[in-house]
């Protein structure tokens, strides 16, 4: 999640708040690519998770990391919960059972990506491994129960796990047993920001079904090749999954300010301390309504900010898109994320053909999709067709993007390369999560263990 961000500028219309998020648009020159992975530490002597304090918890983990690095601490209440690169160009954060965020630099290409992820991995192994601590590339805790799961302590996860049983069945899992691979891009102007918000909402359920990692649960087979696909279905439908006005040929900027004015809010930031807000939602914040609640109850844009980094839909608006359909996975998958994205929203021509394939493509119908893709993965269909069919002609379009945009390594390698891993899935016929589920039946003997060896970092 993102670092909660302090601006005191006192907000009085809600053209403000539109106008915050139209200062994204950017010339094509300057559109770069962020890319945030998440991971589960575990100790490497009996698969315990890691608690945050301690000897050999994820506080030294930080502490050593921010040595090794030299990047200023992020604190809450007096403890150290994250790193920032001083100049902002990346940033370490934990998400609310430990586990381990890279927020990546916007760079130029996917290649720098894939050194980030690679630099980052390295960094944090040196300072892990003597611990006894090693990371898990899942989509899903696969072993422990939410009670086994530790709390990270940050003062906004306190507010969100106590409002989340009020709002849906599954948000505490969401918070404490889930990763997810991201990736923030940019847009030139409203219509931009238009054409490729539908495009990505259409083509979400996919890239879900292509990245599906999580098939298991408190040691077992959970049934899904995306539980945290299927936690997403009840987190807080509030503020997560589609969004049907953003299927709207004039969608714009505004109707998502509108959308977010009237999502309830989680908190506010006053000298250093959050204050539950989860009573109001931003509209009657703007209103007044918080006047009696918190120091200074006068809305700025630091609290908007805030606020609209707390939704959750499966494409979210910022100054940026975030593409957030996938489960976090192996190494590989940390670039396939970013490459397929890339190749499809940030080459004119490749833009234009899944903007023709998806133009009739309704809500309902990519609701019915996106309902079915946890537990079928690439055999879900689509107008009888399935994922995998269709997935083979999205990944095309993606490497024509990639090709088009002709950015190369000093090798000659263009970043289509990085759809490799994509383009085993559906030539295989299968998802990871579904080779995982075969291999927990056959060679690994019924027994979770071996994922801790075979898919850490």
């Amino acid at each position: 999640m993102a670092r909660d961000t302090t601006d005191f500028r006192p907000i009085e219309t809600v053209d403000e708040l539109v106008d915050y998020v139209a200062a994204g648009n950017k010339p094509r020159e300057k559109w770069r690519i962020g890319t945030e992975h998440e991971k589960f530490p575990f100790y490497v002597d009996g698969h315990a998770p890691v608690p945050y304090g301690g000897d050999r918890g994820i506080r030294a983990i930080l502490e050593g990391m921010q040595k090794t690095l030299g990047w200023d601490p992020i604190l809450d209440d007096g403890r150290v919960i994250g790193l920032v690169e001083p100049t902002g160009q990346g940033a370490i954060s934990l998400e609310p059972g430990g586990q381990f965020e890279l927020s990546g630099a916007p760079l130029e290409t996917i290649h720098q990506t894939c050194r980030e992820g690679n630099a980052h991995l390295a960094q944090v192994r040196e300072i892990a491994e003597p611990l006894g601590i090693r990371f898990l590339g899942l989509g899903g805790s696969p072993k422990w129960t939410l009670r086994e799961t530790p709390k990270m302590p940050k003062s906004r996860y306190e507010i969100m796990t106590r409002y989340m049983p009020k709002v849906g069945t599954k948000g505490l899992d969401m918070m404490y047993r889930t990763c997810t691979i991201q990736v923030n891009l940019d847009f030139s102007s409203e219509a931009d920001m238009r054409r490729k918000m539908q495009v990505s909402l259409k083509l979400q359920p996919l890239a879900t079904a292509l990245f599906a990692n999580s098939p298991f649960t408190e040691g077992r087979p959970n049934g899904l090749q995306s539980w945290r696909g299927e936690i997403w279905t009840d987190t807080d439908n509030q503020r997560a999954g589609l969004l049907p006005f953003c299927f709207s040929p004039d969608f714009g900027f505004a109707d998502y300010v509108e959308w977010a004015l009237d999502v309830p809010m989680y908190f506010v930031i006053r000298d250093g301390q959050y204050h539950d807000m989860t009573q109001f939602t931003f509209r009657q914040f703007m209103a007044g309504a918080a006047h009696n609640s918190v120091p200074d109850g006068v809305p700025t844009m630091g609290d908007w900010a805030n606020h609209l980094s707390t939704l959750f839909p499966d494409v979210r608006l910022k100054r940026f898109l975030e593409m957030r359909g996938a489960d976090g996975g192996p190494w590989r998958r940390i670039c396939a994320l970013p490459a397929f994205w890339v190749g499809l929203l940030y080459d004119e021509e490749t833009l234009d053909a899944a903007e023709t394939m998806t133009a009739d493509w309704t809500y309902e119908e990519v609701r019915e999709m996106r309902a079915a893709v946890p537990a079928k993965g690439i055999g879900a269909e689509f107008r009888g067709r399935s994922l995998r069919e269709i997935g083979r002609e999205v990944l095309d379009l993606s490497r024509s993007g990639l090709r088009r945009r002709g950015r190369k390594n000093r090798d000659g390698y263009d970043e289509s390369t990085f759809l490799s891993t994509l383009d085993e899935v559906v030539a295989r016929g299968t998802t990871s999560a579904e080779e995982m589920v075969h291999a927990y039946h056959t060679r690994w003997g019924g027994s979770i263990e071996p994922v801790f060896l075979e898919y850490a970092y």
